[in-house]
């Protein structure tokens, strides 16, 4: 059951003053006998109010947003960092997690890389193990991201285990050639291009700093 609008009142309200500014003119127009400049004047600037609010108002309820219901995600919020990664590498994981969290839709954040799990964080899955399956495997052979826009609807959801079990869509995002920047959202189909771009900005930024360990491993 989807909730109801708490605008469509607001929404409505240009519409009916519109038509009524517009009867009201057309009253006045039709019991003056005698029509003066002045009053001919006012009447087109009425009429013009009038329509202009008329087609705000239908304006309006064209861009009425329908979004689809957000869930609550079956988890414990947390925030679990591998503890043997440096302090500067640290910093960056905990940065790009909350800059997720707090400007997308994302609930849910893992960070999966060289086989291994170096963050997880805002509502968590039943387990910390990440064990690449088709999906993931596809976005680390290929290059590219795959964005599962209703998760619920791909055979292959079983993989993500390690994420809450009823999250609504799933972006899986390469971290260079040997991880994958896993993300969570509570509502389907709610990923925007623009929100696309970020996420992928980011783990260029993450491929960056990642990359740098090479002369140190980062395992402990």
């Amino acid at each position: 059951m989807t909730k109801s609008d708490p605008n469509r009142i607001l929404r409505l309200l240009p519409f009916a003053v519109g038509g009524l500014g517009g009867t009201l003119l057309m009253l006045n127009r039709l019991l003056t006998p005698n029509l003066t400049t002045s009053q001919a004047r006012s009447d087109a600037v009425g009429v013009i109010i009038s329509a202009v609010l008329i087609l705000t108002g239908l304006l309006w309820q064209r861009v009425q947003p329908r979004s689809p219901e957000a869930v609550e995600l079956i988890g414990e919020q947390g925030f679990e960092l591998a503890p043997h990664l440096p302090e500067s590498m640290q910093t960056e994981l905990a940065w790009a997690s909350h800059i997720l969290l707090t400007n997308t839709v994302t609930k849910s954040v893992v960070i999966w890389y060289r086989d291994q799990v170096l963050l997880r964080r805002g509502v968590l899955g039943p387990t910390s193990t990440v064990k690449p399956g088709a999906i993931v495997e596809r976005v680390l052979n290929t290059g590219k991201a795959v964005y599962l826009v209703a998760l619920k609807l791909y055979p292959g959801r079983v993989e993500f285990n390690y994420l809450p079990e009823n999250t609504q869509g799933v972006i899986c995002q390469p971290i260079g050639q040997e991880g994958v920047l896993i993300l969570g959202a509570n509502v389907p189909r709610s990923y925007t291009n623009q929100d696309e771009a970020w996420v992928s900005a980011i783990a260029d930024k993450l491929d960056n700093t990642l990359s740098q360990q090479e002369s140190t491993p980062i395992s402990g």
